[in-house]
């Protein structure tokens, strides 16, 4: 089998550190509007009811005071329903897919500068978990500062301030990556530099001005 392994690098940045986000950078969008309205389509649920009900019930499950269960206890079976939990919560689930270059950037920067890797999102508690699990994230990401861990949501300030504590990394030693405007501008109102996600390519270049780039120093392994 052949493997891609980086050189370590001598340090060529003063970025010690990178922020990411999950939905949007490293994989889908967990659970977003279009999931929703596929969820509708898929179990004939009315679309708008469920969407006011999600909405008045999101960001306390995001902030982990309510279950997986509870929430959807009051935003889908709240009447006696022909499918189950289980069928359901099965669906949400498959809406999660990989963005493989993004996951393949962050891990060999990581190797080939030393970097610390930090989670910065607002997921929920069994959705957060299950995407981790599946997609191995913990394999590169140093910590997760999941809204549902830490009971706090993007846009606040203080989930930044509690990632650099955690990571222990001053504001001036961050790139933080994430395709929401808002919580970018909230990170550099803190001294954090942002990269606004839109695609591989624009982010990586991006990445590159700050002296992380991949594009030399791939040794190809044989075993």
């Amino acid at each position: 089998m052949t493997q891609a392994t980086e050189k370590p690098m001598k340090k060529t940045t003063s970025i010690t550190c990178v922020f990411l986000d999950i939905g949007g950078v490293l994989l889908t969008d967990g659970w977003d509007r279009h999931g929703r309205a596929r969820a509708a389509a898929n179990f004939n649920l009315d679309l708008a009811e469920m969407e006011d009900r999600h909405h008045l019930t999101f960001d306390t499950y995001e902030e982990g005071k309510l279950t997986l269960e509870e929430y959807l206890g009051q935003v889908v079976f709240y009447q006696k329903r022909p499918f189950t939990q289980d069928q359901f919560r099965h669906f949400m689930f498959e809406q999660s897919k990989p963005y493989p270059e993004m996951i393949e950037l962050i891990t060999r920067l990581k190797v080939r500068y030393g970097l610390k890797i930090a989670v910065v999102s607002n997921e929920a508690r069994e959705l957060n978990s299950y995407r981790i699990r599946e997609f191995k994230l913990d394999k590169f990401v140093d910590c997760f500062v999941s809204s549902c861990f830490v009971h706090v949501r993007k846009p606040d300030e203080d989930i930044f301030r509690l990632a650099m504590d955690i990571t222990q990394t001053p504001a001036r030693q961050i790139v933080y990556i994430e395709n929401t405007p808002m919580f970018i501008q909230v990170a550099e109102g803190l001294g954090i530099r942002g990269i606004l996600h839109t695609d591989y390519v624009s982010t990586s270049r991006e990445l590159a001005g700050l002296g992380l780039r991949i594009d030399e120093g791939v040794i190809h392994e044989t075993g």
